[in-house]
């Protein structure tokens, strides 16, 4: 074979070589896009949830802490009663003390405040006492904490796949950069280390989560 056939044999076989590899890259490098793209929808959509959930967790303790306010009133009037000795407004005030508040008043007159300097300083400090909407409110916040903490997630997924379609471009550089070289060897290493790259980025694509 003539040197010209060997050099024509040398560029074809590195030839295939780098179209392969490009060819292989430039599929992971869209899947690697539309993981990114999926991981930041998921991103927003925890992001709605969160805040529609803080939202809810927000409307819950306004409802709580009206509830309590209603409550402290209520308790007030019947204290005062009870100061001046007046029966009659104390038993009509106790009668409307509400199905929520009645538990923790009754475990905190059990308690005799008057007599007793160890019990609670009132029936809003003790742990029966629950307004509608508190655990409501406290689960939302749950809720939208776990639901931030997921979207934080999905965006640092996402970004990985970002940095992905960094190092596919580097191997499609490297890749193209190949048959530019007329020395065997500098095609062959070039096509090389794109080829580690490849690699690399293949085993991170595997050890990423995926959506699909």
């Amino acid at each position: 074979m003539t040197e010209q056939g060997h050099e024509a044999a040398r560029r074809w076989s590195v030839e295939n070589v780098a179209v392969a590899l490009l060819a292989i890259t430039a599929v992971l490098t869209a899947w690697s896009g539309f993981e990114a793209s999926k991981w930041s929808g998921e991103m927003s959509i925890a992001f709605s949830r969160a805040s529609t959930q803080r939202i809810e967790a927000t409307r819950q303790a306004t409802t709580a802490e009206a509830a309590r306010a209603v409550d402290l009133q209520v308790f007030g009037i019947w204290l005062q009663a009870t100061a001046e000795d007046d029966q009659a407004l104390a038993e009509f005030t106790r009668e409307r003390f509400t199905e929520h508040f009645t538990p923790a008043f009754d475990e905190w007159l059990a308690a005799r405040p008057l007599q007793n300097p160890d019990a609670p300083v009132s029936p809003f400090a003790l742990d029966s006492y629950v307004p509608p909407g508190q655990v409501e409110a406290q689960e939302d916040d749950a809720r939208a904490d776990a639901y931030f903490e997921d979207a934080l997630t999905d965006n640092r997924r996402g970004d990985n796949y970002t940095l992905l379609t960094v190092l596919f471009a580097l191997v499609l550089f490297f890749g193209a950069l190949a048959n530019r070289f007329d020395s065997r060897a500098r095609s062959w290493t070039v096509l090389a280390g794109a080829g580690v790259l490849l690699l690399l980025g293949i085993g991170f694509l595997a050890a990423f989560p995926k959506i699909v």
